[in-house]
């Protein structure tokens, strides 16, 4: 356990805007920043950070809370682990309670797993740099590629003994159990036998966005040795190769810097052009390229820059992947190497400057590219071409942008010799077939209430619950957002928000628990001294409070000081007049309260054939109709029937 003053340390110390762009490229928005979701594939930025509350809200996903909130999210780690990560960040000691022997026992598997990984990747440092089979074989290929000492501590590469229980004798005799090495990947068990997964291979650590190992690649160095080439580890609680990208760790600040992200295969490809002075690189790990893969790049740069190999073969298969970077809404170009060269190679022989220059030269938008490779292949055989025009349209109606799709289309007519109205036809073929498709794989979209009305109209046409609802929220949302500020009453005296708005509300019983709970703890706060805002409910026990309190202090909408300041316009902020909308929402609360208790009143009559209860409904009807009349002149409200 961490103990509290630690956490309060983090807590305080905590950048959001810096935890944040961490991990995907916020834009400034008015006081907030904006940027494309990172739980979701969204074509428009619908992820904002609002620094002044310390908290992000993905309107995409529902997601939201605050920067440690955001790191357990984007991540997948455990409260205590995102805590650690953050504490990393800013340089805080972690200072840790003792457990009991339960808790020890009942530790997150996950933590303990970052454990192991942590002591694997540490083991095989330590074998590569001291050992004598480390240092001949595996020190002496890195030597070879030219890695030098500070790219191979950098990547923190490793090596794997020829033994088949070196890491297993070495973890068991640390206290490490088995059970935990075979769940990270890292020993086999099979028909009775326990053995290392790695073996006499070079070892390179693939880590998650935030610098944690999670998994290993192997390569092995023996040329009588049957098995495969690279081995990877297996996919386990905390590694997904679907939703990684090896190097990212590394390039992730280089790629948001140079908004551009060079696309490899290979690890020592990565490794390489790090070493050359290109940081702005990744790879799939020699894996098809996955949608997650995607997103995991769009989170740092819209621009994608593919490098293949010198091998038209290699080329032909590695275009795979391509339609998925279109759909993924990025924007593509490719480049090839010359014959025989891969990035590894090819950024040793250029160097950071030649390599760039290159691939600035030679790179082509994914399109033409695409089409120039597969029409190497066709010759003259209109059958193959006629596939050609046909795959390379397919790739085109991958692009949500009709205005780009427009611009392909004229571009491919001209390399193929095919009339533009052609290549239409057939595109928009393939477009209906795709939506037919949809239509039929995904189930009917309910019919829902808005969750964030903008005007009182949209809900006068829905039950009178569901508008006391959105009363009730637009009346807590000012009091999670002001509570704490300061509003002047008719004696001119200075009174906080959250005491004007307990005395005008102070009978009214809110009907959705949520927002009940909400103001009972501003009213519990408030009896024993203190005044608190919304931050303070975002550590509240309850999920749903924490989340509503979110959704509450979020807004996507502000106004852009710059329009202001154009056009000479002053435009009244919400601040400015905070008494009056936190007694206009109590009283449209209040108003829609007693039209509630009137249609319950008029059911009632209905189905009353006492004449004595009849008159007691009517005069309390009337006396309701009375209130209702009040109130709605106060709001300015005018009353048909």
């Amino acid at each position: 356990m961490i103990q509290p003053s630690t956490i309060e340390e983090i807590k305080n110390r905590i950048d959001i805007v810096e935890v944040v762009g961490d991990f995907v490229t916020l834009k400034r928005s008015g006081s907030s920043y904006k940027a494309l979701s990172p739980f979701t594939n969204e074509k428009t930025p619908s992820f904002y950070v609002v620094p002044s509350k310390g908290i992000f809200k993905d309107f995409s996903s529902g997601k939201g809370g605050d920067a440690i909130t955001f790191v357990m999210e984007v991540d997948g780690l455990s409260y205590v682990e995102a805590l650690k990560y953050l504490a990393g960040k800013y340089g805080i000691e972690v200072k840790e309670e003792e457990q009991s022997d339960e808790a020890l026992i009942a530790q997150n598997k996950r933590e303990s797993l970052y454990i192991v990984l942590n002591f694997a990747k540490e083991y095989f440092e330590e074998v590569l740099h001291s050992s004598d089979e480390g240092k001949s074989i595996g020190l002496s290929y890195f030597k070879e590629r030219g890695f030098t000492d500070e790219t191979v501590k950098k990547f923190e590469l490793g090596y794997s003994k020829e033994l088949w229980d070196g890491l297993l004798n070495e973890a068991t005799n640390k206290g490490y159990k088995k059970e935990l090495l075979a769940e990270a990947g890292l020993i086999i068990d099979k028909e009775g036998k326990t053995y290392d997964r790695f073996r006499s291979r070079v070892m390179f650590p693939i880590h998650n966005v935030s610098g944690k190992t999670i998994a290993f690649g192997g390569r092995k160095l023996s040329s009588t040795d049957k098995s495969a080439k690279y081995i990877n580890s297996p996919e386990t609680e905390l590694y997904f190769k679907s939703k990684v990208l090896y190097g990212m760790y590394q390039g992730k600040n280089a790629i948001r810097k140079e908004d551009n992200c060079y696309l490899v295969e290979g690890y020592t490809d990565v490794i390489s052009m790090h070493q050359a002075g290109i940081e702005n690189v990744v790879s799939s790990s020699g894996t098809a390229l996955t949608e997650d893969q995607v997103k995991l790049i769009r989170r740092y740069t819209e621009n994608v820059t593919v490098i293949f190999d010198g091998d038209q073969a290699g080329i032909k298969a590695s275009m795979r992947g391509i339609d998925l970077l279109l759909e993924g809404d990025l924007n593509v170009k490719a480049v090839a190497l010359p014959d025989g060269e891969d990035p590894d190679s090819y950024a040793r022989q250029l160097g950071a400057a030649g390599f760039r220059d290159y691939v600035a030269e030679e790179a082509q938008d994914i399109i033409r590219f695409k089409t120039k490779v597969l029409l190497d292949e066709t010759g003259n055989d209109p059958v193959k071409k006629a596939g050609v025009i046909k795959d390379i349209v397919s790739s085109i109606t991958k692009i949500n942008d009709p205005l780009k799709r427009t611009v392909y289309i004229k571009e491919c007519s001209d390399l193929l010799g095919i009339a533009e109205s052609v290549l239409i036809a057939e595109q928009n073929k393939i477009l209906i077939e795709n939506r037919k498709g949809q239509r039929r794989d995904e189930p009917p979209v309910p019919m829902e209430m808005p969750p964030f009305p903008m005007e009182e109209e949209m809900v006068d046409n829905l039950d009178i619950s569901k508008i006391i609802e959105f009363q009730e929220r637009e009346s807590v949302r000012v009091l999670v957002n002001y509570g704490k500020n300061k509003i002047q009453t008719r004696e001119l005296q200075d009174q906080y928000l959250i005491d004007y708005f307990l005395n005008e509300a102070d009978e009214i019983q809110f009907t959705n628990e949520t927002y009940r709970k909400i103001v009972e703890v501003f009213q519990e706060k408030l009896r024993e001294g203190e005044v608190i805002d919304g931050e303070f409910l975002l550590n509240h026990e309850d999920e749903e409070v924490r989340k509503t309190v979110i959704d509450l202090s979020a807004d996507k909408y502000e106004l852009s000081e710059n329009w202001s300041e154009k056009y000479q316009i002053h435009v009244p902020r919400e601040t400015e007049f905070l008494k009056d909308v936190t007694y206009t929402n109590v009283l449209r609360l209040k108003f829609r309260i007693v039209q509630q208790l009137i249609q319950e009143e008029t059911e009632k009559l209905k189905h009353t054939t006492n004449e004595a209860q009849v008159d007691e409904l009517l005069d309390d009807i009337n006396e309701l109709k009375k209130v209702s009349v009040e109130i709605a002149k106060i709001l300015g409200n005018v009353l048909v029937g």
